[in-house]
């Protein structure tokens, strides 16, 4: 199966109003609960050297990376200004609308780590973000895309709506896999029944 094997109402939204107006107001919130956070945060520091060049992609005012490891640049990207100004792990930061312009206006091969935090559900054109990935991702770097079982329904692309928690690690491994990343794998960070929020991270490496 390939993504060009969806329907292209797949990748459709209940709300189909401008991003932008949806994200205009900040929250600052967290979008998976303290348990979640330390499990992925833990994930991080196991999966990012010190030292590397780190993109947050889909951010907002945290990034959950360990507070006592030094990066050499964080890179904030988000739909809203305010979260982003407020996150004190970016050294710059910007703001744009993925679903109208998937390009990153990034250098090749500029980033060591690249990151989506509970965001992949809400592209439209995920391959070809992950691409710009894949792009500005230096050889043996890797992209960490981490889901639970939360998000703003409508949204959220049709696709997704439709599927469960080990079918959303499928998928996302089928956007990884046509990006052109290898040795994806998914890593179960936390389950229900560990009374938080499931969390999920599925890795992939640039050759």
């Amino acid at each position: 199966m390939s993504i060009a094997d969806l329907p292209e109402e797949a990748f459709r939204k209940a709300d189909t109003s401008p991003d932008a107006l949806f994200y205009g107001t900040p929250r600052f919130v967290t979008h998976i609960d303290d348990r979640a956070i330390a499990a992925l945060t833990r994930f991080y520091r196991r999966k990012i050297e010190p030292g590397a060049r780190v993109l947050d992609l889909m951010s907002s005012w945290v990034s959950h990376l360990p507070d006592d490891v030094a990066y050499a640049d964080v890179v904030g990207h988000g739909m809203n200004a305010e979260e982003l100004a407020a996150n004190p792990r970016f050294s710059r930061w910007f703001v744009q609308d993925l679903n109208r312009d998937p390009t990153l206006d990034l250098p090749d091969r500029c980033f060591d780590a690249a990151l989506i935090c509970v965001g992949i559900q809400y592209l439209e054109q995920p391959v070809a973000v992950l691409r710009e990935l894949y792009r500005t991702l230096a050889p043996g770097g890797r992209v960490v895309v981490s889901f639970s079982n939360r998000c703003f329904p409508t949204k959220a692309v049709a696709i997704w709506q439709a599927l469960g928690g080990d079918d959303h690690a499928r998928l996302i491994a089928l956007y990884l896999d046509e990006a052109g990343f290898e040795h994806v794998e998914p890593h179960v960070l936390q389950t229900a029944d560990r009374k938080g929020d499931p969390l999920i991270a599925v890795v992939g490496i640039k050759s």
